[in-house]
């Protein structure tokens, strides 16, 4: 589905990305882990359109995706949910998921939003600087749903949850996979990432240094201490 080829990506003079290759297959977990300031969230920009690449090449369902703009990514099934929410405070609920809803047949709806989560539907009416952190994240990835997305980008979706509202977004990535999504996942949480991914690719300086499944990095003691300090 996701096909990213040797890209680099510069923010001014600063050298950000060098070389990364990386796929998500159809209804896919795939997780990106590293340390803070490693690159991951350019990456996603980079994806997303937001940061564009000076090298390299970036597929869509097999068409290149590298130099569009970011509306035309996300009009192709490419949805971000950023990371800290980044939810509109003073829309409530509803508003927060209408304003940025794209029709498709049989896709989501504000109705299947509600059902799927249900905390939602009970502050509908509520401002989204009234919700707990755990529902504005539930709002950040409802409202990606809303335009139809067949790829979701989540950046860190546990951070600053608390345990509970961890295990809620896991559930959800869970969900959202059996219901033939593909997510590409970056977190800094390895546990979360090791339950929820099927591969993973760890993000040093810039560069993919590791890259296996999530059973083999979890025994991998020596690769966990060396770029993520656990």
């Amino acid at each position: 589905m996701l096909r990213v080829e040797e890209i680099h990506t510069y923010y001014g003079d600063s050298y950000i990305l060098q070389g990364i290759s990386m796929e998500v297959g159809e209804a896919a977990v795939i997780g990106l882990l590293g340390r803070n300031g490693m690159g991951k969230t350019t990456f996603l920009r980079s994806v997303v359109g937001a940061t564009r690449p000076s090298r390299g090449r970036i597929f869509f369902k097999e068409e290149e995706i590298t130099q569009k703009p970011s509306f035309e990514i996300s009009r192709m099934g490419i949805s971000l949910v950023p990371q800290g929410r980044q939810i509109f405070p003073s829309l409530n609920v509803t508003e927060n998921l209408a304003v940025v809803a794209r029709e498709k047949a049989g896709g989501w709806t504000l109705d299947k939003i509600f059902e799927f989560f249900p905390p939602l539907k009970q502050r509908a009416r509520h401002p989204g600087n009234r919700l707990s952190g755990g529902e504005q994240q539930m709002l950040a990835v409802g409202r990606s749903l809303m335009t139809n997305p067949s790829l979701l980008l989540m950046d860190e979706p546990t951070e600053g949850l608390a345990p509970l509202f961890v295990q809620t977004v896991g559930q959800i990535i869970r969900r959202l996979q059996q219901s033939g999504i593909a997510i590409l996942l970056v977190e800094q949480n390895l546990r979360f990432a090791v339950q929820h991914a099927n591969y993973l690719h760890i993000l040093s300086r810039g560069r993919i240094v590791h890259s296996s499944s999530s059973e083999d990095l979890d025994q991998n003691h020596e690769i966990t201490h060396r770029y993520l300090g656990v």
